[in-house]
């Protein structure tokens, strides 16, 4: 089974814009380098020349390719395969015995963007090399003939909230990492940091982004603050004393408790 640390800040960046690679992995967690929706068809192979040419460090690169059964997928982990990049995320990733039969050289991120994507996301999640599942908003919203992912104030419609659920309750049922989708609207930095800050407490691993400028929002999202981390230590320092259920500060605490504070540590990095 294979794991996924990266985040909590993914950054994508065209696969055709070869000077931008080194500095967009410098100033993230993980760069996605993005052969699908970012390069449009005549631009797909000089940026397959460009990834075998690149010389970033793989643990920290992604790869996005285009959908398994096109042309353009084919080449795409043919040329993968003359890299040391062994992660990949599958865009529209819709069958799970289509990415069952991916070269098991490569880790798999399925990006469940459509509708049947997102209704299969519980049997990806099963696969034993996928490593992470995502989720993706205006290609679902398209897929089923809707016109937008938000509504006028800013804030997810129903079907997309559903689908952001789903995605993640799936990656957890499979014990996957999950990512969530990225923010399109670069000014609009309030609404960034709520929903970073909520895919953070809801257990999501990390959070793709499309510029520099959101880096930062989304690591400060994911960090605890000071006080919760307090504590997180406090609780489980009381619970080596405490026997089963227990109260701190007005609070009961079990085990379900105990395992928030220590993904709180976790995401402090104690």
């Amino acid at each position: 089974m294979t794991t996924f640390t990266l985040g909590p800040a993914l950054l994508f960046c065209p696969a055709d814009r070869p000077e931008r690679y080194a500095k967009a992995l410098e100033r993230a967690d993980g760069v996605i380098l993005d052969l699908e929706d970012a390069v449009s068809g005549p631009a797909k192979a000089p940026a397959r020349g460009y990834l075998i040419e690149s010389e970033l460090d793989p643990s920290r690169v992604i790869v996005r390719v285009n959908p398994p059964g096109t042309e353009a997928f084919t080449s795409d982990l043919a040329t993968l395969s003359q890299t040391d990049y062994r992660r990949i995320m599958v865009a529209k990733a819709e069958s799970p015995k289509q990415l069952k039969k991916i070269d098991g050289r490569f880790d798999v991120i399925a990006l469940c963007e459509t509708a049947k994507g997102v209704a299969q996301a519980e049997r990806i999640a099963e696969l034993d090399n996928v490593a992470a599942l995502m989720w993706g908003a205006e290609d679902l919203v398209a897929s089923i003939g809707g016109t937008s992912s938000r509504k006028p104030n800013g804030r997810y419609r129903d079907i997309a909230r559903l689908a952001r659920a789903r995605v993640l309750l799936a990656a957890g049922s499979g014990a996957k990492a999950a990512i969530d989708a990225v923010h399109l609207d670069i000014a609009e930095t309030k609404r960034l940091s709520i929903e970073a800050t909520d895919a953070a407490a809801s257990g999501f691993t990390a959070t793709a982004c499309i510029h520099p400028s959101q880096v930062e929002i989304i690591r400060q999202a994911y960090r605890p603050e000071e006080s919760a981390v307090e504590w997180a230590r406090a609780v489980l320092d009381l619970a080596e004393t405490e026997r089963g259920v227990f109260t701190y500060e007005g609070r009961m605490v079990d085990e379900p408790v105990l395992r928030h504070a220590r993904s709180l540590l976790r995401r402090a990095g104690h």
